[in-house]
């Protein structure tokens, strides 16, 4: 059953840190729904570490390029995109790092079984990311910028908006897409960027509580991180593809009836 709850929780991370639905709420919305038992916080890092590897499987290439860009700026002098794209990701980072780091911790454990809570703030974001998407596709349609176009602006107020993330429900992705599109960002180019985004902050929080994720080491972490993995590649391939056809709809009307599912839960059917 252990094996079985892994693979689960691997599959929800998975999923759930690259489609803006939240990883977070999900991982302590789906063992409250399923009467699974609390993994613990290594389990929580190990799983975050197979979606920094599935990050990093697809974009290992963009960041090899921008690392290139760094060091040609430096030795060579040669103004790249891949210069100013670096820097604008370093940039992007910081908010969102100080702010996770300071408060991520303390206001999930608040709110972690504050269920009504997450409920709400999934519905809340889901509806918000369907109303400035539509909206920013009438306003900018034509005029979008893509993502080689990025401006610091932009990118700032986009790693700021990170901060949100830290109350379980909003969810990284689900905000700085939001945030991305309300500045007339592409579909293709918010998606890419938060990915992209994605790297140096699920690396500092790995980092972090390292020394958790190796006194947990077992068997069971190992199968988590497998998952995520696999399924993170998967998520992030399917959603550049699918942006470029469709809008985040689908996904605003999925956290609106997951959350109304878990607050019939919590005030009906307890």
């Amino acid at each position: 059953m252990e094996i079985i709850q892994s693979i689960i929780l691997g599959i929800v991370q998975g999923i759930g840190e690259f489609l803006p639905i939240s990883s977070s709420a999900h991982l302590i919305l789906v063992p409250y729904l399923f009467g699974f038992e609390e993994k613990g916080l290594a389990f929580d890092v190990a799983l975050h570490f197979g979606t920094l590897i599935a990050v990093l499987v697809v974009y290992l290439k963009d960041w090899l390029n921008l690392a290139k860009g760094v060091y040609n700026k430096a030795v060579h002098k040669k103004n790249s995109f891949e210069n100013k794209m670096f820097w604008y990701l370093v940039l992007a980072t910081i908010p969102g790092a100080l702010i996770g780091k300071l408060f991520e911790e303390p206001i999930e454990n608040i709110f972690r079984t504050k269920y009504y809570i997450i409920a709400i703030a999934l519905g809340v974001m889901g509806v918000l990311i369907y109303i400035g998407d539509k909206w920013a596709e009438k306003k900018y349609k034509g005029k979008e910028t893509e993502y080689k176009d990025l401006s610091l602006k932009q990118t700032f107020i986009i790693g700021l908006s990170q901060a949100l993330a830290v109350i379980p429900g909003f969810s990284r992705s689900g905000t700085t897409i939001l945030t991305a599109r309300l500045m007339g960002v592409s579909r293709e180019g918010a998606a890419k960027f938060t990915f992209m985004l994605s790297v140096p902050i699920i690396f500092g929080a790995t980092l972090l509580k390292l020394p958790e994720l190796i006194t947990g080491f077992n068997l069971s972490l190992v199968i988590g991180i497998v998952t995520s993995a696999i399924v993170g590649i998967l998520s992030i391939k399917f959603l550049l593809k699918f942006v470029k056809k469709n809008d985040f709809a689908v996904f605003a009307y999925y956290r609106v009836i997951i959350a109304l599912i878990v607050l019939a839960k919590v005030f009906i059917f307890k």
